[in-house]
């Protein structure tokens, strides 16, 4: 019986991971938290009570439904130009939520290609890689967007390159140092001795094998994404009225943050809780995939 228990366990990875992935709280609560933002931005349209951009006249920065002077049609109260705030968070979430995974995705796609070239031929190629890394690492992410949206133009889209290409260089240097690690070992060496060109060795042996920090790198840089593009919004680079963003709700609301509260203070635990949900998923997926970290 354990014979057969230990080859399910062979057979099954992912029981494996799950095992060890929910051993930890805070992973598990981060997990809950990020199903929770995934299926708001999902399904939006069908749990917004109104139009997000729908204006209703002598409505303004009325407070939360449960308060003094509350309105029932308006659970969460409205903003300043008497926009339904629960409706407009709603969809924010879907427009943040979509901002980290463009960031991801496109980060992860040119930093990892970049960090399989330098690792994989080196010499003078590696060099120039690292090095404008290094570059762009030493300078203040913000700062560094800001200077990138302010070439291309305030704009979402733009913003949301700007957020991307400062976190290529994380990506490009944890799968450097995995490649080097790899490229060393038996399995490498005798798939190279099978006449395996460089391209195929880099995506075909070595990539699946740096997957695990990857994974882990990917679910932090999500966070990160939604943080920077909302400070971004924020600063008025980022999206534009009336689109639906946390930061830029932050930024038409925090004037009459005095009189009306609930007008920053709800976006912004907003933008706290999926970023503090993602860093606590993505510890825990940390803990689980490497083998040092496993309690």
């Amino acid at each position: 019986m354990e014979r057969d228990k230990a080859q399910e366990e062979i057979e099954h990875p992912f029981l494996e991971f799950w095992h060890s992935f929910k051993r930890g709280r805070g992973a598990c609560i981060g997990l809950a938290v990020v199903m929770i933002f995934i299926f708001l931005s999902l399904f939006a349209p069908l749990l917004a009570p109104h139009d997000p951009t729908e204006i209703f006249e002598g409505q303004l920065r009325l407070p939360p439904a449960p308060f003094a002077d509350g309105v029932a049609r308006f659970p969460l109260g409205t903003d300043s130009v008497g926009r339904d705030l629960l409706s407009r968070l709603l969809y924010g979430a879907r427009v943040s939520m979509g901002i980290g995974l463009l960031v991801v995705v496109f980060s992860a796609t040119v930093g990892t290609f970049l960090g399989l070239v330098a690792g994989h031929f080196g010499k003078g190629i590696e060099t120039i890689i690292m090095r404008l890394m290094d570059i762009i690492m030493a300078l203040p992410s913000v700062l560094l967007a800001i200077v990138v949206v302010s070439i291309l133009g305030p704009g979402l889209f733009n913003a949301t390159l700007a957020v991307s290409f400062i976190s290529i260089p994380a990506f490009t240097r944890l799968v450097r140092a995995g490649v080097l690690e790899e490229k060393k070992k038996q399995y490498v060496l005798a798939s190279a001795s099978f006449g395996a060109g460089p391209w195929r060795q880099m995506f075909s042996n070595i990539l699946p094998n740096c997957m695990a920090p990857l994974i882990v790198q990917a679910s932090l840089t999500f966070s990160n994404g939604i943080l920077d593009a909302a400070a971004l919004g924020f600063l008025g680079l980022g999206a534009r009225p009336p689109t639906a963003e946390w930061g830029t709700m932050l930024a038409s609301a925090r004037m009459f943050m005095e009189t009306s509260p609930w007008g920053t203070a709800l976006p912004g635990l907003c933008i706290l809780a999926v970023v503090l949900g993602f860093n606590l998923f993505g510890d825990g997926l940390r803990d689980a995939l490497d083998p040092r970290l496993k309690r």
